[in-house]
């Protein structure tokens, strides 16, 4: 499963001189780990004197290390409690809306995907959160629309990220160079035609082929 946008570390600012085990629950919080992220969050979060802000990130931050575990009904859980407390946080509503389609539940996270790209208009995992809900919905055209507009965005990273994932559909075999191309945009007004097709990569750390 490819990753959702991570989370913007906090300054953690209420953190004056912290003990060694603080600083590594901190880390911990945002491990590339999924099981350590978690443990590291729920330490952080059992604190007391949190800032709303670090509070918040940290349950977002939980929340994508359960849904990167299938575990989606605790992710929304936190995504629910982190935008309790601050409700116009994009990168959260955002991956609450992607938490929702992967557990089948499309139609769940139109408002939330909607919300997020109101605030952050350029974010171009909000596009391909829509682009992948609309095309699950049944509406190939508006999720190519969205799907380009990732691309636009995203640039190179999520042009490749496309160009990886189509290829292993057996839809795409032209360069993978993180560049747009005509081959691309067909093989993907074909992918959205097919409830089944996920133009991303099952693997995350898709890189661009040596020349």
């Amino acid at each position: 499963m490819w990753l959702r946008v991570l989370l913007i570390p906090f300054v953690w600012c209420w953190l004056i001189g912290p003990s060694a085990a603080q600083a590594a629950a901190d880390n911990d919080c945002y491990n590339e780990d999924v099981e350590t992220r978690i443990r590291g969050c729920t330490e952080l979060l059992g604190r007391s004197g949190l800032s709303t802000e670090t509070r918040s990130g940290a349950l977002a931050t939980r929340a994508l290390g359960y849904s990167l575990k299938r575990d989606y009904g605790r992710a929304i859980e936190d995504y629910n409690r982190s935008l309790e407390l601050i409700p116009n946080f994009a990168t959260a509503l955002n991956n609450r809306a992607w938490a929702y389609f992967r557990w089948g539940k499309a139609a769940m996270g139109v408002v939330d995907v909607e919300k997020a790209l109101d605030l952050q208009p350029d974010m171009d995992a909000a596009y391909d959160t829509r682009a992948h809900i609309r095309q699950a919905l049944g509406n190939p055209s508006p999720a190519m629309n969205d799907y380009q507009m990732s691309m636009d965005f995203g640039g190179e990273r999520m042009v490749l990220m496309y160009q990886c994932g189509l290829k292993d559909h057996g839809l795409y075999k032209g360069p993978r160079d993180g560049q747009q191309n005509e081959e691309l945009r067909l093989a993907l007004k074909a992918c959205v035609l097919d409830l089944k097709c996920d133009p991303l990569p099952s693997d995350e750390f898709c890189r661009p082929a040596s020349s």
